[in-house]
C-alpha cells in the first residue's frame, strides 16, 4: 500500500479457532459478562456477539493474511511496518506512582470512576480496599482508602492518528459528512432519530456530535464502523441497532447518545494526556496497563475510549495497526497525511474580548472553569446568570451579547458559534461558543455581529442545565482552550483562574477578585 511513496506492509497472522475453543471462549465471555453485570459497570445487550473488527479481509488496505502452525487457541495480530512512520513524541512526564495508601473523603458529586481516575487506580482496587458492596453507592463524607497505583503491563507506543484528526480541526473543515455517508450506502445513510424534538438523519446526528464536542467526524465515522459496521453495511449486527458503539447502557441508547458518550471519552483521553494526568489505563476487564509516554494526545484519546469497550487482548488489537487505524485508512487514507502541527502555536495569544452582557446590566458569575462540552473536554467554559431573582429555568429578557466582532456560523439546539477570524469557518483560528441561547430572538446563521451586538437570551435550552444562564467557551483551531490554563479567559480585563475544582474559580481585575458561586450575591456580581 503506497503512502506518499512509502510502503507500509501490515502482516496479520490469524490462528484458526477450533469448535471446542469457540465453546470455551463463549463460556469465558459469559463468565466475564456476568462479573461485569454484578459489578454494576455495564450490561451486555441482547444477542451481543464477541467484540470484533468491522472490516473483512477483502476490504482491508493491502493486508496480507497468513496462518501459523501450532496450538491455535486464540487470535494473534502481529503488525510489521517496513516504512517511515510518525516519530515518537517527546516523552511526557508521567505522574509519580504512589507507594503509600491514602485516605480520601467523598465529596458532593463524586463517584468511584472519578475518584479512580484522579488517583490512577482501578475501581476494583478501591472497592476491595474498602469492602464496598455496591460500587454505585458511596456517600458524601465517607472515608475511602486509596491503595497505591500498580500495573502489570505497558500499553503499545503505536501512534494511531495526529491530534488534528481527533479534534474537529482545520484538517476536516471542508469534509462533507452527508456526502460521505450517502456514498457508503450503509445503515447510517437511512437512519434517523429525534434529538431535542427534531428528527435528524444519521449524518446530521454525527455532524452535530462532532460540532458540539469538537471531535473530528472522520474519527467518529471510523470508530462507528469499527464497532458496528453502520457506515458500510445495510444490515449491521442486530445487537448494534440500539447500541451502535456496543456500549450497552439503557441510559445511552440510540445513535446520538452513543456517539456523544464516545466523543466525550475521546476528549477525556486527549485533554488529560495534555495535562500529563494519565499514568495507566484501566480496561473493562479491570486490567491495569501502564502508558507509553511517547504517544500523542490524539492516540491517547482513542486508547481511552476503547479501554471501556474491550478486554486487554481486544484493546491491544483495536489500538494496533490492524484496528481503528486500518478502518480509518480504508476510508480516508493515511491519517498523518491530514496532520496539522502544531495545532496550538506556542506563541498563541487571545484576541481582545469584552464581557458577554450589555453595559450596566448586573449579572452573576456562577460557574468557574469547567468542561467546554461534556465532562471530557478542557475546562474551557465560564457561566454567568442574568439579572433577576428567579431560580431554576425561567424565560429571561436579558441579552447575551457578542464578546468580539465576527460571523455567526452556527445557530441551533441552544448553541451559537461565532467565527472570529473572518473566514466563516469555526474550525480555523478563534471561535466562541455561546450556549443555552433561547430559540426566541436568537441570532441567525450568517449574521455578522460587532462586539456588544445581541446574540440571544439566556435559557436552559440545549445541553444540560438546571438554571437559566449563559455558558461561554473558547476554541482555537477546534481545540478547547482551558480557562484555568496558560491562556486564561480575559474579558474586559477580567482574568479567569481556577484551583483544580470544576466550576470553582475566580475572575480577577486589578485588586478585585470575584469567586464563582451558584447563586446571586454581592460577591459574585459583575457588570460592564
Amino acid at each position: 500500500m503506497k503512502l506518499n511513496g512509502n510502503i507500509i506492509t501490515i502482516i496479520v497472522m490469524l490462528k484458526e479457532v477450533s469448535d471446542s475453543m469457540r465453546l470455551r471462549c463463549t463460556l469465558i465471555t459469559i463468565a466475564l459478562v456476568s462479573l461485569i453485570f454484578l459489578g454494576g459497570c455495564y450490561q451486555p445487550g441482547p444477542g451481543s456477539k464477541p467484540w470484533q473488527a468491522s472490516f473483512s479481509d477483502k476490504d482491508a488496505p493491502n493486508i496480507i493474511v497468513s496462518t501459523t502452525d501450532g496450538n491455535s487457541s486464540e487470535m494473534h495480530i502481529a503488525p510489521i511496518i517496513t516504512a517511515s512512520t510518525p516519530t515518537p513524541n517527546p516523552p511526557i512526564t508521567l505522574p509519580t506512582p504512589r507507594s503509600e495508601t491514602l485516605t480520601y473523603v467523598v465529596q458532593q458529586g463524586d463517584f468511584l470512576r472519578k475518584i479512580s481516575q484522579k488517583y490512577q487506580v482501578s475501581i476494583n482496587q478501591i472497592v476491595e480496599a474498602n469492602d464496598i458492596a455496591d460500587q454505585n453507592l458511596i456517600e458524601v463524607g465517607q472515608v475511602l482508602l486509596i491503595p497505591p497505583s500498580s500495573f502489570t503491563d505497558v500499553a503499545p507506543g503505536f501512534k494511531i492518528l495526529p491530534d488534528s484528526e481527533l479534534i474537529n480541526s482545520p484538517s476536516n473543515a471542508d469534509f462533507d459528512v452527508a456526502k460521505f455517508v450517502a456514498a457508503q450506502g450503509g445503515y447510517l445513510s437511512v437512519y434517523s432519530e429525534e434529538v431535542d424534538d427534531v428528527r435528524m438523519s444519521g449524518a446530521e446526528i454525527l455532524e452535530q456530535v462532532a460540532l458540539l464536542f469538537s471531535v473530528n467526524p472522520r474519527l467518529l465515522l471510523s470508530v462507528l464502523e469499527f464497532q458496528s459496521q453502520w457506515v458500510t453495511e445495510k444490515e449491521p449486527p442486530d445487537e448494534t441497532l440500539e447500541f451502535p458503539m456496543r456500549y450497552y447502557d439503557a441510559w445511552n441508547s440510540g445513535l446520538f447518545d452513543q456517539l456523544a458518550w464516545a466523543a466525550n471519552l475521546l476528549n477525556e483521553g486527549y485533554y488529560l494526556w495534555k495535562l500529563e494526568a494519565i499514568s495507566m489505563w484501566e480496561l473493562s476487564d479491570f486490567s491495569m496497563i501502564g502508558v507509553d509516554p511517547t504517544i500523542n494526545a490524539g492516540t491517547a484519546g482513542v486508547l481511552n475510549l476503547m479501554r471501556h469497550l474491550t478486554t486487554e487482548e481486544d484493546w491491544r488489537w483495536a489500538v494496533s495497526e490492524t484496528g481503528i487505524f486500518a478502518t480509518y485508512y480504508r476510508f480516508f487514507g493515511y491519517p498523518f497525511d491530514h496532520g496539522i502541527e502544531p495545532l496550538i502555536p506556542d506563541d498563541l495569544v487571545q484576541v481582545e474580548l469584552q464581557l458577554p452582557f450589555q453595559a450596566g446590566a448586573v449579572w452573576s458569575f456562577t460557574g468557574g472553569p469547567h468542561g467546554g462540552w461534556g465532562t471530557g473536554s478542557a475546562w474551557a467554559a465560564l457561566d454567568f446568570a442574568p439579572p433577576g431573582e428567579a431560580l431554576g429555568c425561567f424565560p429571561s429578557d436579558a441579552w447575551a451579547v457578542a464578546v468580539a466582532p465576527g460571523e455567526v456560523v452556527y445557530s441551533g439546539h441552544g448553541a451559537v458559534i461565532q467565527d472570529l477570524d473572518g473566514d466563516g469557518v469555526w474550525q480555523t483560528g478563534w471561535s466562541i461558543l455561546y450556549m443555552h441561547m433561547d430559540t426566541q430572538d436568537r441570532v441567525s446563521v450568517g449574521t455578522y455581529v460587532e462586539a456588544g451586538d445581541r446574540v440571544g437570551h439566556p435559557s436552559c435550552e440545549g445541553g444540560f442545565s438546571t438554571g437559566t444562564h449563559l455558558h461561554i467557551a473558547r476554541r482555537y483551531n477546534g481545540e478547547w482552550i482551558a480557562a484555568d490554563g496558560n491562556l486564561p479567559f480575559v474579558m474586559d480585563g477580567w482574568v479567569s483562574s481556577g484551583y483544580g475544582v470544576e466550576y470553582d474559580g475566580y475572575l480577577t481585575k486589578g485588586d478585585t477578585v470575584l469567586e464563582a458561586w451558584n447563586g446571586r450575591t454581592a460577591t459574585n456580581a459583575i457588570q460592564r
